[in-house]
């Protein structure tokens, strides 16, 4: 049996330059996914932060850029505490189109299904608040 893979693609009415802002830049990841401790460059450790100012502790999610090709590619390690260790990779390729961007985000190396099923809806979600800000 195969790794699955999981594949989202949308289409967005902004420019290539402008979906590449919205993916690594920590003002506007906060504006559509987490709020981050700096911005996704080449070579990075990052952390996305939980919503909560009350906890002294806010990271959430964490993870290394391991490939930066602005504004066409951009692959980063992501894991959490849910994930018991387990380091997943997402790649982000957006594609310049007449009019817009198809962005395309491909999430790997889950070990479980229900990881792949509870992650899909968190994509689902925040896939559809970066199309509301970018149409």
């Amino acid at each position: 049996m195969s790794d699955p893979v999981m594949i989202k693609t949308i289409y967005l009415k902004a420019s290539p330059e402008k979906v590449w802002r919205h993916l690594t830049d920590k003002e506007l990841l906060a504006r559509w996914f987490h709020e981050t401790d700096r911005n996704l460059t080449a070579n990075a450790s990052f952390q996305y932060l939980s919503f909560h100012d009350d906890k002294e502790d806010r990271k959430l999610m964490w993870g290394d850029v391991l490939e930066s090709d602005p504004p066409n590619k951009l692959v980063h390690t992501f894991t959490h505490q849910w994930l018991n260790g387990v380091v997943t990779t997402v790649t982000w390729e957006l594609l310049a189109l007449e009019g817009g961007t198809q962005l395309t985000m491909t999430h790997t190396g889950f070990v479980a299904f229900a990881e792949y099923a509870d992650h899909d809806k968190g994509w689902d979600e925040h896939m559809l608040r970066l199309r509301m800000m970018l149409s």
